[in-house]
């Protein structure tokens, strides 16, 4: 794991645990497989060169990324964290510790660029979007939870009823529409995915 020389401790947003895609509920693990699956489906069937991987949090799809194209080169980001850190070094993910609006790579350096539940915990959501699209030279694969129904499921299951449904740390809220609405601002949309209760998108960085 390489860190930039900058890395330093930053307020990290709140609401995620650790190994959140390995869940015991089996609703919950269910609903997460299918969430899985139709990121895979999102995917490019030619494997890319260079993956970045924006927001990696624990590192579980960075790792499910080297399974999939185990000859290619995949790095990861996301706000420095002790914590992640050591997993990271556990799953042998290669990361760096960057903010997703200032990314520390040049242009057009990545043949594929996921952002997976990261955009809705990020101040200036545009602006992280320019950041991708400049170092991305072709693909990318965004996913946000999908509101209201992120709100109303979290309520229905008893948490964060205070807050109306809302999970500490997330300072966007997209529906569907409005998510792609976002995001044809930047990129090319093309493929949407619905899994229940997420929106995700594939993109292409559009020509110059």
């Amino acid at each position: 794991m390489t860190l930039p020389h900058d890395a330093s401790p930053t307020a990290t947003p709140t609401g995620n645990i650790l190994d959140k895609y390995r869940v015991d509920h089996p609703i919950e693990r269910r609903l997460v497989g299918t969430f899985l699956r139709a990121l895979d489906e999102l995917l490019p069937a030619v494997a890319p060169t260079r993956i970045l991987e924006v927001g990696a949090g624990e590192g579980e799809i960075s790792e499910r990324l080297r399974e999939r194209f185990p000859d290619t080169s995949v790095v990861s980001i996301d706000l420095h964290d002790l914590a992640l850190a050591d997993e990271w070094r556990r799953r042998r993910v290669i990361g760096t510790f960057a903010d997703i609006r200032r990314l520390p790579f040049p242009d057009d350096a990545f043949d594929l660029v996921l952002g997976i539940e990261v955009l809705e915990h990020v101040q200036g959501p545009e602006q992280a979007l320019a950041e991708i699209r400049r170092v991305a030279r072709d693909a990318v694969v965004l996913s946000v939870p999908r509101e209201p129904i992120w709100r109303v499921a979290n309520v229905l299951r008893g948490r964060y009823v205070r807050q109306l449904g809302n999970t500490p740390g997330h300072l966007n809220h997209w529906s569907k529409r409005g998510f792609r609405s976002l995001v044809s601002g930047t990129f090319e949309v093309g493929a949407t995915r619905t899994p229940f209760p997420w929106t995700i998108l594939s993109a292409r960085r559009p020509p110059s």
